[in-house]
């Protein structure tokens, strides 16, 4: 699960809510513009939806060759 974290924040590991891949994922899932997602919005979202976030991670982790 760690190395597909390691691999999605890739150039943007130091500041995840920078990256475009992270920004477009939490923009096709709740809505939110990805020009308005800033650190702290980033950080909530992240938060309350941090057990759906576990699941997606397990399951891109059992999809991985």
């Amino acid at each position: 699960m760690f190395s597909l974290l390691w691999s999605l924040s890739r150039g943007y590991r130091l500041c995840p809510w920078r990256s475009p891949y992270l920004l477009w994922r939490i923009e096709t899932y709740s809505g939110l513009h990805a020009d308005q997602i800033t650190f702290a919005t980033f950080w909530r979202f992240t938060f309350h939806h941090r057990r759906e976030l576990t699941r997606y991670l397990h399951w891109a982790t059992r999809l991985r060759p």
